[in-house]
């Protein structure tokens, strides 16, 4: 399994034994149709733009690099990569909530009202776009293309654990780095946390630049963005004025919704987010037309999924019919038939025509 697999397979898992952790100990219920949005809220879009972002680094670091960095000792690079890309995110993310356009993105993100793991999975498609304004000049200085890569990851790979349920506070930690409790206040909705605590990994860039704030026990702890009802389709969570335009003059009106089971949603986004996973195990030996015919197939399951989340009738009527297509599409045409590939076409055939039996069901009162 390659690295990229890898990553997304444990994603995955943790993702979801936290959800069973919170069941079991918490009592909680969980919220199936927002954990399955902030899965494939940004997958795999988001991640071929983050290929863009990568590839404009390269590009960066061979037409326009002064050398600063890579002419440093090789212990100084890569603490140069730490801190540097760590100063970039908290910039980026602080022009994400104080200009328009960049909140228009990153809204996607605070549209989430469970703090859990997941929601640090929880993005627009076009998050890296917005990055690579704020990395580019360290590609001007000379940081070296794999130590940018494992910088950033390591940093991400931070953020999501900032997102975990279960930790409260961290003692001394609380100090010097965002941890859960820093970054509960980021997203917490009471004025007095609003527009607080930027920073990815460290935290001294909050406290360097006046925006820190620490959890106050006496305030309550509320998610989500105040006054929003964000729904559950990426594509038009991730294109806002899209949406505007759009529910402007075609709202969708006289039709009765269509609910389908939580738990139905929950194993059909999670069949498909395996479907990710084996795509990006495999889709470096495919050719091209292969790629993309399943890269799109992935990317209408997923607006297909928000669309039943968001109990619209085409959003199941979609599921069903790309749940009859991926198997003759991937199978058939483009001969994959390993045994991970047929299962998990097998289940997604099977989860589709299920469906039908909810389908009457469905229509609510």
């Amino acid at each position: 399994m390659n690295v990229f697999a890898l990553t997304f397979s444990v994603m995955l898992a943790v993702v979801l034994l936290e959800l069973l952790a919170l069941r079991h100990w918490r009592r909680e219920a969980i919220p199936w149709r927002e954990i399955i949005f902030n899965l494939n809220s940004g997958h795999i879009v988001m991640w071929v733009f983050r290929g863009v972002e990568v590839a404009g680094f390269g590009l960066l670091l061979q037409y326009a690099n002064l050398h600063l960095v890579d002419r440093l000792p090789v212990f100084w690079q890569w603490a140069f990569a730490f801190v540097a890309w760590d100063l970039s995110f908290y910039c980026m993310h602080r022009a994400h909530h104080t200009w328009r356009i960049f909140w228009a993105v990153h809204v996607v993100h605070h549209q989430g009202e469970h703090f859990s793991l997941s929601l640090g999975i929880r993005n627009s498609w076009y998050s890296s776009l917005t990055s690579f304004l704020f990395v580019a000049p360290l590609a001007v200085l000379g940081l070296p293309l794999e130590m940018f890569v494992a910088a950033s990851s390591f940093h991400y790979a931070v953020q999501l654990y900032n997102h975990n349920a279960f930790v409260g506070k961290s003692g001394w930690l609380d100090r010097v780095l965002v941890t859960p409790s820093n970054h509960r206040v980021h997203h917490a909705t009471h004025p007095v946390y609003l527009n607080k605590n930027f920073g990815g990994t460290f935290l001294i860039w909050d406290k360097l630049f006046g925006s820190y704030q620490p959890e106050r026990d006496d305030i309550p702890l509320h998610y989500g963005v105040n006054g929003a009802s964000p729904g559950y389709n990426p594509f038009w969570a991730s294109n806002q004025g899209l949406q505007a335009w759009f529910r402007r003059r075609f709202a969708p009106s006289g039709r009765r919704a269509m609910r389908m089971p939580a738990a139905y949603i929950a194993t059909g986004g999670i069949l498909l987010f395996g479907m990710v996973i084996y795509y990006v195990e495999r889709v470096a030996g495919w050719d091209a037309i292969g790629q993309w015919s399943v890269f799109a197939c992935l990317v209408a399951g997923t607006i297909a999924i928000g669309g039943m989340s968001d109990e619209r009738r085409w959003g199941w009527t979609g599921w069903l019919a790309l749940t009859l297509a991926m198997p003759a599409l991937c199978a058939g045409l483009f001969g994959m038939r390993d045994g991970w590939a047929l299962a998990l076409l097998a289940l997604l055939l099977v989860h589709g025509l299920a469906g039908l039996r909810f389908r009457e069901a469905a229509w609510a009162n």
